[in-house]
């Protein structure tokens, strides 16, 4: 998927995964209670810095802080936009 936004130096565009829906007991989470996903998918990444390469890459599943980032829409979709020190692992 091609999406139409390029990241600048150190930045990474990620697509969060959907809210849990249910708990492990088979109970259904409300959207009031639902918390915000700290995982995603990189859609997009910047270039890097001069000294410091890259080191996810299009298509990484990684875990990022739940309040790290910014929300963009871009084409009716929600996406966030962080620098790469904010991703805490790639999955």
């Amino acid at each position: 998927m091609a999406i139409k936004i390029t990241p600048l130096s150190d930045r990474v565009i990620i697509e969060a995964a959907p809210a849990e829906e249910k708990t492990a007991g088979g109970i259904i989470i409300p959207d009031t209670a639902k918390e915000k996903p700290q995982r995603g998918k990189v859609v997009a990444v910047g270039k890097g810095k001069v000294d410091e390469p890259m080191t996810v890459k299009v298509g990484d599943m990684v875990l990022y802080g739940k309040y790290a980032g910014t929300e963009v829409a871009v084409e009716g979709k929600d996406y966030l936009i962080m620098r790469e020190a904010d991703i805490f692992a790639i999955v």
